[in-house]
Formats: C-alpha cells, structure tokens, sequence
C-alpha cells in the first residue's frame, strides 16, 4: 500500500481537501479524505506544500499514429485513399515505443483519447490509452474503440477535390456522409432481417430435430447467406448510439452542419475543435453537445482558422458547455496544462479550466468510471505537482498510473 500524505488534493468532483492522505491499494485509491488512517507497514510519500491531481486527460490527439521524431515516412494517420474508412482502427497503427509517450508520462499525462487525422469524411476509430511504458498497445487501452472520427470543412474536400472526386465542396461533405450513413441504417436493416430470419429457421431446425424420425419431413431451410460489409458494420454502433461520433468542425457553419446530420440520424456526438464555437454557444448549451476544444496554442494556418481566439473556451463554459480542451497534437500533448492556463487567462474560470483537462475528457469518451478525478475505487492514475496546476513553474514530481510509479522528479 502507498499513501500520499499532507497534500493538497484537487478531487476534481468533491472539492479540495487540504493537508489530505490519499491512500493506494491494488491499482485503485482505497480511501481519501482530510483524516485518513496510515495503515502500519504502508509506504509513505509525503507531499506537504505540494498538489496532489488525477492524472491529466487529453481527449484528443494523435500521439502514437503520427510518430514523433521520425518525420512524415513512419505516419499512419490518413489513410488518403477513400473518404469513407470507418473500419480503419488506429489500435492496429499505435506504435506503443513512440519516444512521445516518455513526454507525456513525464508531463502528468497519463489518458489520451488518439486516434485517425481528418483527411477523410470519417477517418476510423479512436483508441483511449494509458500512456504507461509498454511492449504491446493492448496493454495501454483502456477503451476501444473509443469514438468514430469524422471530418466537415476544408480538410476532406481539399484532400479528394484536388483528385476532382466527392467530396470537393462542403455541399458534398455533407452529402456522402449523409449518403454513408444512410446506406449503414439500410444495411442495418437488412442484417436484422436476416437475423430474424435465422433465428425463425434455428427455432424451426430444433422443432425439427426434436420430432420422431418418421414424423419429421423435410428439413428446414436455412435463408441465403448475408454478405457481411465490415465498413457498414462499422458504422453500427455509432448508428446505435453506442460509439460517440467525433465530428471534427471548426467554422461555426460546419459545427450546424454537424448537428443538423447527427439529429437526423439520432447520433451521439462532440463537436472536435469547435474554433467558432463562441459564435453559436448557446446553441451548443442548449442542445447539450460537448465540445473538445483546441488546440488553443495554434497559428491560423488555414483559412477556416482565421477566427480562432484564446476566449473560445471560457465563452463556451461560461453558456454551459461541457468542454475538454485538447492539443491534437503528438509530443506537444505535454503543454496541455498550458493550454488550460491560458484558456484561464483569456477568461475560464479555474475550476472549469482544470476539469477540462480530467474529469470532463474522461466524462465525453466515456471512461470517468475509471479516471477524471480523485474518488475511492477508480484508477490511481495521480500527479504530484510542486506547486498550482495552472502555473507554469509547476513540475511534476510524482507521476503514477493505477499506483505504478512512472515517472519521479
């Protein structure tokens, strides 16, 4: 057993608890609180002065897709072959010894949310990871697949209009992943038919089997075989409402679009980016849609870029919209703390702030039973910072990941 004792401890769900004890058992926070008993024989890591945090949670990047420190030979990030690839699963792409994992388990990142780029209409799934040292990925996932990626706006009809193929325009953005998603319901459709019709023939195989051998006549038939599209079946869950549809948008017309194509066809979805968020926020807050804002260390490099603002984030909260904030980047991951401090600069407020970076992330991919905060029976994934969250001076001195030490200062 480990105890974390006399820090101060952002809970992120239940407040701050000073001079708190936290205490570590099996992977798992067995007890925490302000009076907490120090079993004999336990371990003990005093951190008096310091603050004790759940690990940080990036909801999207692409760390281990687009390896860091090799250049563009090794990315497997696009696959710029066809708009359409929902089956692409970037669990068979993560490499797990990519030198940026090292980075964020020394920045207090212990989540990531990484996944395909935005290349295509819909990209592929998403992987949620533990970023603990590694021979194999299956030993870092936590969640798989943990969202479809898809993609409006400049990227995937500047990808496939300089080919003169759909998409080039955002009409026909629009209009093949309406056209997609229509042809998965279709299919959908179809396969439970077929599964009715299955099930019918099963109950009529046993009915059959179970008569005396004079009295059983002909054997049932079986209906035809089903020829299984494994892009269609894909596209299931999401159509179920079972897998989130991360809908990459920036330009607050592309954001309604979004949503106009998600209400149609009953999907459970976040806004990725949402860089003219600010324009339609109570929209937004009304309609109850996540958004995973960022990277808000970023230039204007292209056009639908030009009105992105450091005040996103804060005018989002403020209208009440759950926002993570993301980095969407490799190596860079590490600055996620930065990126909440200055959303605080531009007018988060602090709290806010810091829980976009933990309990809100693992609350939108869907993990928080495990990670996001600071509560008996979840994973100890922790930080041990030298001072405030939010100050850049802050270091990390103690980084744990379901209690295993993974980095130290």
């Amino acid at each position: 057993m480990l105890a974390v004792t006399n820090g101060t401890i952002y809970t992120m769900t239940k407040g701050v608890i000073r001079k708190g004890t936290l205490l570590i058992e099996d992977g798992r926070i067995a007890q925490i609180g302000k009076n907490v008993a120090v079993p004999e024989g336990a371990e003990i890591y005093n951190a008096r002065g310091k603050v004790v945090m759940p690990g940080l949670v990036d909801a999207h990047c692409h760390t281990g897709i687009f390896p860091d420190g090799v250049g563009w030979t090794e990315s497997d990030g696009n696959e710029m072959t066809d708009p359409v690839t929902p089956h692409l699963r970037a669990l068979d792409a993560i490499h797990p010894e990519d030198m940026a994992f090292r980075d964020l388990r020394e920045a207090g990142i212990t989540t990531i949310n990484t996944g395909p780029g935005s290349a295509n209409l819909i990209g592929g799934q998403f992987v949620c990871l533990k970023t603990r040292k590694a021979s194999t990925v299956e030993e870092m996932v936590l969640m798989a697949p943990s969202g479809m990626k898809m993609a409006l706006g400049e990227n995937p009809k500047r990808t496939y209009g300089e080919r003169k193929t759909l998409p080039s325009t955002r009409m026909g953005n629009a209009a093949q992943l309406r056209s997609v998603l229509q042809s998965a319901r279709n299919y959908l459709e179809r396969l439970s038919r077929h599964k009715e019709k299955h099930d019918a023939f099963v109950g009529k195989l046993v009915d059959w089997e179970s008569k005396p051998f004079p009295e059983r006549g002909e054997r049932p038939e079986p209906p035809d075989p089903f020829d299984r599209d494994i892009k269609m079946e894909a596209l299931i869950p999401v159509l179920e409402g079972k897998l989130r549809a991360m809908i990459h948008s920036h330009r607050a017309d592309d954001i309604m679009t979004a949503i106009r194509i998600s209400e149609e066809f009953g999907l459970r979805f976040s806004i990725e980016h949402a860089t003219e968020g600010y324009k339609i926020a109570d929209i937004l807050a009304a309609k109850n849609i996540p958004c995973v804002v960022g990277p808000i260390f970023y230039s204007r490099m292209k056009y639908e870029l030009r009105e992105l603002t450091p005040r996103n984030p804060g005018i989002l909260s403020r209208a009440g919209v759950k926002v993570a904030i993301q980095t969407d980047e490799m190596s860079a991951v590490k600055y996620l703390r930065i990126n909440a401090a200055l959303a605080v600069q531009q007018g988060m407020k602090e709290e806010e702030a810091l829980k976009a970076i933990t309990i809100y992330p693992a609350e939108i991919i869907g993990v928080a039973e495990r990670i996001g905060s600071l509560e008996k029976g979840k994973d100890a994934d922790l930080i041990v910072l030298s001072g405030h969250p939010l100050d850049y001076r802050s270091v990390p001195e103690l980084v744990l990941i379901e209690g295993e030490r993974v980095y130290e200062g």
